[in-house]
């Protein structure tokens, strides 16, 4: 599932600062996990962060920067999805979703506002939309700002921000424009190597990109004898790392999974990975970052 960005005009300044009667949330120096616990209206937050085994986590050094869903946030959820996130067998997903909650530093009312996003400790990025009516972090809106703890500081929102749950091949495969390169993965053995934890960043060339090669590259390549090549032209397609465009472009380039090196340019009216164009940038999936390019890049 993915969370979806919803533009609400805002100013920094509408947002809603905390009020008298929450004065034991600002009574500190409390940690975050205490700090939620005090304030009595994220009794479901604290339950979720103890099955996940984060509360050692935000009860560190940090700084961390936590927008708090509250009870209302959790109850408003798909019947069962709270159950059913606590149950054992389910700690990872619901460690991911917590953590997409949960941003590296101390990030104060000011600060959130003036970035089009955030990335959180889950590794995906929270898009921020600020205007006249309030303050959206995905698809959630801000209530309470700046409560100050210990070890950082929590945004009150009104719903739980779901990131996404689908993989790199999972993404590519519902785009539905790289049918080529999904079943060249098949072929060459490492579908359940991109479906692991990664991260991985993958420059996906589209069917149209294959289609470029020369007559015949493609089936030869699929050929079973030929599984060795075909792997190799595909992990030069995917990084380490889940590598947004800013920072590749700021990097330069980066060592392939097949040991090649990839470079990155702005040349003739666009961002580039080699001689390919990248069309499309930073489509996020649980595990990585997919980049759309219009080439098959060969490694030497």
């Amino acid at each position: 599932m993915k969370s979806t960005l919803l533009i609400l005009p805002l100013l920094a300044g509408s947002l809603v600062a905390a009020t008298p009667e929450e004065a034991n949330l600002q009574s500190g120096p409390q940690d975050i996990v205490s700090t939620t616990i005090a304030a009595g209206s994220f009794d479901t937050l604290a339950t979720a962060l103890q099955a996940a085994g984060l509360v050692g986590t935000l009860r560190g050094e940090g700084p961390f920067t936590v927008f708090a869903p509250t009870d209302e946030a959790f109850a408003a959820l798909p019947k069962g999805t709270v159950e059913t996130l606590l149950k054992p067998e389910n700690r990872s997903l619901l460690q991911a979703v917590l953590k997409f909650h949960v941003v590296s530093g101390d990030y104060r009312a000011a600060s959130v506002v003036a970035s089009p996003w955030l990335t959180s400790l889950q590794g995906q990025r929270l898009g921020i939309e600020a205007g006249e009516n309030g303050v959206r972090i995905a698809n959630a809106s801000v209530l309470k700002t700046d409560i100050e703890c210990s070890n950082g500081v929590i945004h009150v929102i009104d719903r739980v921000v779901l990131p996404s749950t689908v993989d790199v091949v999972e993404l590519a495969v519902e785009n539905g424009s790289f049918k080529t390169l999904a079943a060249a993965l098949d072929a060459a053995g490492l579908v359940s190597a991109l479906k692991s934890d990664g991260p991985f960043t993958v420059f996906a060339p589209t069917d149209a990109a294959f289609a470029k090669l020369p007559a015949g590259t493609v089936e030869t390549l699929l050929k079973p004898e030929n599984k060795a090549k075909l792997a190799a032209v595909l992990k030069h397609h995917v990084v380490p790392g889940r590598v947004l465009l800013g920072d590749a472009l700021t990097a330069g380039s980066a060592v392939t999974l097949q040991g090649g090196s990839l470079s990155f340019r702005f040349a003739e009216g666009a961002i580039r990975v080699g001689s390919a164009r990248i069309t499309v940038a930073d489509l996020e999936a649980a595990n990585g970052v997919i980049h759309v390019i219009d080439e098959v890049i060969l490694p030497r």
